[in-house]
């Protein structure tokens, strides 16, 4: 039997809904209808219970100006759609700054966000079956730098309760959803511990990429066994690991040191075989292991560096 899934958000649901009356689609065109749609996706969340952001919907200046002043300063303006790695989002600092980034929206959709104050973002990449069956890699810290994730670190330092309830909001998440593959949940961690939801993802997550390498089944693997009807296989860490991306700013200065990075014998280098870098493209990834998960981070930032070391 052929399955249809997706690896980007960014596929127009008609396009799902027409592969579906060929072999069955999974993640189903439903779950990539809601969460390619920032504000279907806040409106599902919120009408399922979880914990998100307050946010209201922007058609109009009328409506962003109504909405900032329910939400407050600062403020963030979303396209409620084809948005990813901070594409489509401006940030209000004042009412001066209003009507400038209503202009950004361009006649599109939009979505206004509050502004949260946390301590760390996190994320549980998970996994459901066809029969239900449930698995998930933990809770991962992630860093971003300019929208863009910059490095995962796995297990996060995090509290048992909050990585359970992490757990259990990412294992509703998917149930409520009726996912079949691989959903991230990516989640902000307040200075209590408690959490707020701040997007979904319906496939194999970038914060997840360390598990090709520090997981028995990496997500990638996971994906195809519940897509295929297949038994999940185990999420268990062999060791803590940290993740660090690699974008093509490195290249800006010419090719770089990857002799200096096959130095580092706890470090494994993955590249994507993309021919064209460009400031802010993920080319590839960094994975490194350690005793604790702090030391994981330390060598896959060092490691990092080294690939800007003259030749």
């Amino acid at each position: 039997m052929s399955v249809v899934t997706f690896e980007f958000e960014n596929v127009p649901a008609e396009t799902a809904q027409a592969a579906a009356a060929e072999a069955p689609v999974r993640p189903k065109g439903e779950v990539l209808h809601t969460t390619q749609h920032r504000l279907r996706e806040k409106t599902f969340l919120t009408q399922s219970g979880f914990p998100v952001t307050p946010f209201a919907t922007v058609t109009s200046l009328g409506e962003l100006r109504s909405g900032v002043e329910k939400l407050g300063y600062p403020s963030v303006l979303k396209t409620a759609g084809w948005g990813y790695d901070g594409k489509g989002q401006v940030k209000i600092n004042s009412p001066s700054d209003v009507e400038k980034a209503f202009e950004t929206l361009a006649g599109s959709e939009g979505i206004l966000e509050a502004w949260v104050t946390f301590e760390r973002e996190v994320s549980v990449v998970a996994a459901r079956g066809e029969n239900g069956e449930f698995a998930h890699y933990g809770v991962i810290a992630n860093e971003h730098k300019h929208h863009i994730l910059d490095v995962s670190v796995a297990p996060a330092p995090v509290s048992d309760k909050t990585a359970k309830e992490a757990v259990e909001i990412a294992r509703g998440v998917v149930e409520k959803l009726g996912v079949v593959g691989v959903l991230c949940v990516e989640m902000f961690q307040k200075s209590d511990g408690s959490l707020l939801v701040n997007e979904l993802a319906p496939r194999p997550h970038n914060s997840g990429h360390l598990t090709f390498d520090a997981c028995f089944t990496s997500q990638f693997e996971q994906q195809l066994r519940s897509i295929c009807g297949l038994a999940l296989g185990s999420t268990e860490y062999v060791r803590p690991a940290a993740m660090a991306n690699l974008l093509g700013d490195l290249w800006q200065s010419g090719e770089p040191n990857w002799k200096a990075v096959c130095a580092h014998p706890e470090v494994k280098l993955h590249l994507y075989g993309k021919l064209a870098p460009r400031p802010g493209r993920k080319m590839g990834h960094l994975t490194a292991f350690g005793n604790t998960p702090e030391e994981a981070e330390t060598r896959v930032r060092k490691a990092r560096e080294a690939l800007s070391e003259k030749v």
